[in-house]
């Protein structure tokens, strides 16, 4: 038996994520698995019901499941809360990605050609793009034990201190290489370390551990200047390494390929990907969009392929993530579209349409 913890969270989360455990349950059973789906809260949703974003009891079933999927967390009438502890008790999605170790965060984006009147790129510039940013989940600024808020010569200053050991660097940038070799065999790591200490080693590390992967072609990039060349040149880019904040930045950036951030997936995985299966927390890169939740228009495209992405990495079946996108590739291709991608369809009815494609 395989054991999943699904986390709604807020905003349209339980909506899409009711969306992406319908594709899971209908793979389940056409390909014979065991999934057992088991709900609970988290961030708002927690806060609200138990005064935490996480609770120890959701932490421990996460320890015990397979796989966390989450559909969206926050919103603003939670922004200001500050609970006590570190930065990761401020938010319960950082709070289990810091306590699961899941360092290794995949935000794929590609091209459609059925999307192609959403990008805003001319499409002999966009068209065929296909990038994998990699975004290290548990560390740096996002994770500052240096933090906080004071008073310098009678003016407030905020302060975080950005900071990475070369054994995260590694790690990271390990998965990184790896995940290069399975794609095109190109990496490009970004840094600020004409500016950075931080930075400096980065760079260092990564370029030390390039050094075990002859067969992926390999480049150090400033950040600015990455996320420039990417707009100009965006098919040039295979696999980018980026740290936690520069990986939020640009993962978000490469919605402009995919026609919108509801057509984005996501997996945080708690190691490289390897011979085996590994943990990973799924969610959507969408974001809890508060102004449309419950009105049943939100797209669940993003939840769907994260559900795609944990068969492939937590139980070891990539012939389903590639079913959900040949599924997903077909129904937009019959002009089947939610309203942000130019449609009518509702979150349910995307679904519908996407699980009569995975019919046998």
């Amino acid at each position: 038996m395989a054991r999943i913890l699904a986390l709604g969270g807020d905003g349209i989360g339980p909506e899409i994520l009711d969306q992406g455990l319908r594709v899971a349950a209908f793979l389940n059973n056409a390909a014979g698995l065991d999934l057992e789906v088991e709900h609970d809260l988290l961030h708002g949703a927690s806060y609200d019901a138990a005064g935490t974003f996480c609770s120890d009891r959701v932490l421990a079933k996460a320890r015990a499941a397979d796989a966390v999927l989450v559909g969206a967390v926050g919103g603003p009438e939670w922004d200001d809360i500050r609970m006590p502890g570190g930065a990761e008790c401020q938010d319960g999605l950082m709070y289990l990605r810091h306590h699961l170790q899941t360092y290794l965060g995949l935000r794929p984006a590609h091209w459609r050609a059925p999307l192609g009147a959403c990008v805003p790129l001319r499409p002999e510039i966009a068209e065929g793009t296909e990038i994998l940013i990699l975004r290290e989940m548990c560390g740096g600024a996002m994770f500052a034990t240096d933090r906080g808020q004071r008073s310098v010569d009678c003016l407030r200053q905020g302060y975080d201190l950005t900071a990475y050991d070369e054994n995260e660097v590694a790690r990271f940038a390990r998965g990184g290489f790896e995940l290069a070799r399975r794609r095109r065999g190109r990496l490009i790591s970004c840094d600020k370390s004409n500016v950075m200490e931080s930075y400096k080693l980065w760079r260092a590390v990564v370029s030390e551990v390039a050094q075990d992967y002859p067969d992926v072609a390999f480049e150090n990039m400033f950040a600015d200047n990455c996320g420039y060349q990417m707009m100009m040149r965006p098919r040039d880019f295979d696999v980018v390494l980026c740290c936690n904040q520069l990986g939020d930045l640009f993962s978000d950036l490469t919605g402009v390929f995919a026609g919108s951030l509801g057509m984005l997936p996501s997996a945080c995985l708690a190691a490289n990907p390897g011979d085996g299966p590994v943990f990973g927390i799924y969610e959507s890169t969408s974001g809890s969009a508060p102004d449309i939740a419950g009105q049943g228009i939100a797209n669940p495209v993003g939840m769907i392929l994260s559900v795609g992405m944990m068969f492939e990495f937590t139980f070891g079946r990539p012939d389903l993530n590639h079913a959900i996108e040949a599924a997903i590739a077909a129904v937009l291709a019959d002009g089947i579209k939610t309203r942000e991608i130019g449609g009518t369809a509702s979150s349910s009815q995307m679904t519908d349409a996407i699980l009569e494609r995975l019919a046998p």
